[in-house]
């Protein structure tokens, strides 16, 4: 019977399994996460050696290039032997091509790197975000209130098992209400959405409108559900029984005759009225226009007085 705003919190839930489940997607992300780091250390410690080494082979190129423009003018001028001016060339070249080759291999291993590191970034990006739903599973745990209402129904114990999906309690909503309605399957081809019909309670009228009809017949009656059009009656209650008058048509004054079993004996086409001293009855020919299931409409035969 308590009286909930949207958001309050009806009852908490446990899950052991997702609690358990949630502890190690925390643990796998600390262990992702903690290697994901040793390994950006690493790489960085990487990329301080290599930039150490090309610095070394830089100087070296510098050093060999030095020996062997020396030589050369050394060779040219007979003062060194041509095997020690070719070795110096050779050792130039090498140490260049030597230069190239861990240049190439450097910027491989950055691609690789960076390839390593991108795709470690989205594993652990995809495990926080499994982390993520994973809480928002545990939130769920708390069985809130989706609407403010009143809390007529709650089917719950502690230690019960709870089902995904099951329901366990009702709220009904103080603000607005629906009247659903019986009608007679006679009239299922003239309810339409949209027609009005009226409530009266405690002398006071209310306007309904048709909101849905529903397909189905059952015991020679079709539902309609009707919502109300402006004010609503005060302390209205889930379950209770009202009356309501639904307009087909525009009203008008009509000449009702009772139903009887005197159509199945004159077609409609006649019947016997009583005089007012109720000795005698006079057999008059009378044409029927619409009917419903309690009353004939009079169209002709009879005049009221």
């Amino acid at each position: 019977g308590e009286v909930l705003k949207k958001g309050d919190i009806i009852l908490r839930l446990s899950n052991p399994d997702l609690s358990l489940s949630i502890l190690n997607s925390e643990s796998q992300l600390a262990e992702k996460s903690n290697f994901l780091r040793n390994t950006m250390v690493t790489m960085e410690q990487e990329k301080l050696q290599i930039k150490r080494e090309l610095l070394n082979l830089e100087y070296d190129i510098v050093r060999k290039k030095r020996k062997y423009d020396h030589n050369k003018s050394f060779y040219a001028n007979d003062l060194i032997s041509k095997d020690e001016f070719l070795e110096s060339e050779e050792n130039y070249h090498f140490a260049k091509r030597s230069y190239e080759l861990y240049m190439e291999r450097q910027k491989q291993d950055s691609i690789f790197r960076s390839i390593q590191i991108m795709q470690m970034e989205d594993n652990l990006h995809n495990m926080n975000l499994n982390l993520t739903l994973v809480r928002q599973r545990q939130d769920n745990l708390n069985v809130v209130a989706p609407i403010d209402g009143q809390l007529t129904v709650l089917d719950a114990e502690i230690g019960q098992l709870i089902p995904k999906g099951g329901r366990i309690g009702q709220i009904h909503v103080l603000t607005s209400f629906k009247v659903v309605a019986q009608i007679d399957e006679h009239y299922i081809d003239k309810v339409k959405v949209g027609l009005k019909a009226i409530l009266e309670r405690q002398d006071q009228e209310y306007q309904l409108k048709i909101r849905k009809v529903l397909p189905d017949v059952r015991d020679g009656k079709f539902s309609v559900e009707m919502v109300f059009e402006g004010e609503m009656p005060e302390n209205m209650r889930t379950g209770q029984t009202y009356y309501t008058r639904l307009q087909l048509a525009s009203p008008q004054k009509s000449l009702l005759l009772p139903r009887g079993n005197f159509y199945q004996k004159t077609g409609g086409q006649w019947i016997f009225v009583v005089s007012e001293n109720g000795k005698s009855a006079e057999k008059r020919f009378i044409k029927i226009g619409r009917q419903n299931p309690k009353y004939y409409e009079l169209l002709e035969g009879i005049t009221p007085e």
